[in-house]
């Protein structure tokens, strides 16, 4: 262990433990700020005006930790060490726009398009939406995969049948979050049971208990509005777009490939980053080979040779994405979009939300927030709720999923111990709400990358995510009502690690 300088000393023992009041400012500024910024900018708001007021926010909680005696030296860390944790989402971020414009000028897009819209009809689209991408999450146990994938296919299907974007998007997000949750190759289903002290299996097997009622109404909802949406002559809206498509591409079976390539590396148990970055390349080379002319035509340039032209119209879609020029407005619209550079906004967002939350968990603010819920949950059923309102509300306030189940673990854990309830019913709380909320904020990491990669924006798709709304209150109900929430028997010892025979 490294020895404690005399000035270190000393500085640690100047720093103050926050009030209530301390960490609750920070928290109302950016809350008021954040309301301010909706009602003057509208649907602009998280292009600008939600990132200034994140850093002004920020600027307000490391005023008060100088205060409290931290120094800035050490906040400056605090918030670079937060910015750092995010780097694996942010080149996932940028990966998915190389992606997305990849596959729209290899035709990978198109044909999901092309193909989906003659099979899949309006009046089962919502339910057929979540159904294929939670078979595709539970199988590669990653939401952002899938939904920058299947999802990004199925965005422009619903386009295509004339239906709702926002509707669909929750339909996809529903989807990729039950497969994800319910997957023993998540992340945050592993992370979940490892921060509490519950075995995997038994985690997953007691989630089933609230996701599953929670994916069966989902599914309910998606099936009545399709129902009652059905437009007539389903894909008739699409026109004369589906005769352009099959004009302008070579719709062949070998467009698929750079989605066989993701989704083989994902059963491969390769890491998101490798994987979407391979079938970005995958796309980048099917599209010089198959769609050379739209790539030469991209490039811009009649003085190239033919090959450098093809390689230029690839380089470009891949920094800065596909631009369509059929003449239809609904395929131009469908495939204008991808490439890095236009995640970098959605960048900047989480750069500014994740360095307010690292000051907060920094100067220990969080904490005192967390500890002042705990304090206040003198029954069962609301430390339940707790748990829930506080895994919600680190979302909001540290904008990522991880904070939001590793730092309410660490907090109840104790206290679930001491109240002899088992750890299983902490893992699968901070899952219910922790895992699944965090796409419903428009500034975490997950919330951001879905409204990037789905064009479709956060507070838009929010009220249709219904596995993702439904899922805390069944957790909640369960508490208040004691069922599945296990106790353990009078005399019988709390074990570390809590197992289904425990």
């Amino acid at each position: 262990m490294e020895r404690m300088t005399p000035n270190r000393a000393a500085a640690t023992d100047s720093v103050k433990v926050p009030s209530l009041l301390d960490a609750l400012t920070p928290v109302l500024t950016l809350i008021g700020l954040l309301a301010l910024s909706v009602y003057l900018f509208g649907a602009d708001a998280s292009f600008g005006p939600n990132q200034i007021a994140l850093v002004f926010s920020g600027a307000v909680a490391a005023g008060i930790g100088w205060k409290n005696g931290h120094r800035w030296k050490d906040l400056q860390r605090a918030v670079t060490a937060g910015i750092a944790q995010a780097m694996g989402a942010i080149l996932i971020l940028l990966a998915v726009g190389a992606l997305i414009g990849s596959w729209s000028l290899a035709g990978t897009v198109p044909a999901m398009i092309y193909y989906g819209v003659k099979v899949l009809h309006p009046s089962f689209f919502y339910p057929a939406a979540c159904v294929i991408c939670a078979l595709g999450s539970v199988s590669i146990g990653s939401s952002w995969t899938v939904a920058g994938t299947l999802g990004l296919g199925l965005m422009g299907i619903s386009l295509g049948l004339d239906l709702n974007p926002a509707i669909t998007a929750g339909a996809v997000i529903s989807g990729a979050y039950f497969g994800d949750k319910m997957s023993p190759l998540s992340d945050t289903t592993n992370l979940a049971p490892a921060v509490t002290g519950t075995e995997l299996f038994t985690h997953i097997r007691h989630m089933a208990w609230t996701t599953g009622p929670s994916f069966v109404i989902a599914l309910i909802l998606f099936t009545g509005i399709g129902i009652a949406a059905d437009p007539e002559g389903g894909g008739a809206a699409f026109g004369d777009a589906s005769t352009v498509l099959d004009a302008k591409y070579d719709l062949s079976l070998w467009t698929f490939v750079p989605l066989v390539v993701v989704f083989g590396l994902a059963f491969k148990r390769f890491p998101a980053l490798p994987a979407i970055l391979a079938g970005a390349l995958a796309g980048a080379i099917v599209g010089a080979f198959l769609q050379p002319d739209l790539a030469a035509a991209l490039a811009g340039d009649d003085e190239l040779p033919r090959g450098l032209a093809v390689f230029k119209g690839v380089w470009i879609t891949l920094f800065d994405g596909y631009s369509s020029t059929t003449g239809n407005e609904l395929v131009d619209e469908l495939l204008s979009r991808g490439g890095m550079s236009s995640m970098l906004n959605t960048v900047w967002l989480v750069v500014c939300a994740l360095s307010f939350g690292a000051l907060l968990e920094h100067t220990g603010m969080l904490a005192r927030l967390i500890q002042a819920v705990i304090r206040a949950a003198k029954s069962t059923w609301s430390l339940i709720t707790s748990v829930v309102l506080t895994s919600i509300g680190t979302n909001i306030v540290a904008a990522d999923q991880y904070i939001a189940i590793v730092l309410p673990g660490r907090m109840f854990r104790e206290e679930f111990r001491r109240r002899r309830i088992k750890a299983r019913n902490l893992s699968r709380t901070i899952e219910d709400s922790g895992t699944l909320t965090s796409v419903l904020v428009p500034w975490n990491t997950c919330g951001a990358y879905m409204s990037a990669t789905l064009g479709v924006a956060t507070l838009a798709y929010l009220p249709f995510a219904f596995l993702n709304l439904i899922n805390p209150l069944i957790a909640i109900a369960y508490g208040i009502r004691g069922f599945t929430v296990e106790e353990h028997a009078p005399g019988e010892p709390v074990p570390e690690v809590d197992t289904a025979n425990a």
